[in-house]
């Protein structure tokens, strides 16, 4: 092998390297709820809810949602008792938090707006929080 061909193979090799060596946010997976908290009367309490989270590496979030009374309200992010949505994400792994732009929704009124929210991920699992805790809710997850 002539040195050229050595300088080339070594090149192409740092270069496959690093594409691997690419960190992922830990925010990436799936991800089940386990806990829906809401402030009620100033402090956070359990409501019966189920769903999911999956964030993609490329750079997608979905997620579903659903209240166990069958006749719910709606709320701004569900009708029926049910939440789905789809949008592109924008993880700040250094701040814990992220940004998802909404693409689609069952509640139609979301689409097109960006939502901010913060995260911590344990070893037990992931907490889900609006940046305004005025807000007022809280989700927990485990990963699949």
């Amino acid at each position: 092998m002539s040195k050229f061909s050595s300088a080339i193979l070594c090149v192409l090799l740092t270069f496959s390297l690093s594409a691997f060596a690419k960190e992922t946010s830990p925010l990436v997976g799936a991800w089940r709820m386990v806990k829906l908290e809401v402030l009620v009367d100033g402090k956070l309490q359990s409501i019966p809810y189920t769903g999911q989270l999956i964030v993609t590496d490329a750079g997608t979030l979905s997620a579903q949602a659903m209240d166990a009374n069958p006749k719910a309200a709606p709320t701004p992010f569900t009708a029926n008792g049910y939440e789905a949505l789809y949008g592109k994400i924008s993880i700040d792994d250094s701040l814990n938090q992220f940004e998802v732009e909404i693409q689609s929704s069952l509640v139609r009124d979301l689409i097109g707006k960006k939502m901010q929210r913060k995260f911590e991920v344990t070893a037990e699992g992931m907490i889900l929080s609006p940046l305004d805790e005025k807000e007022g809710w809280r989700v927990t997850y485990d990963r699949y």
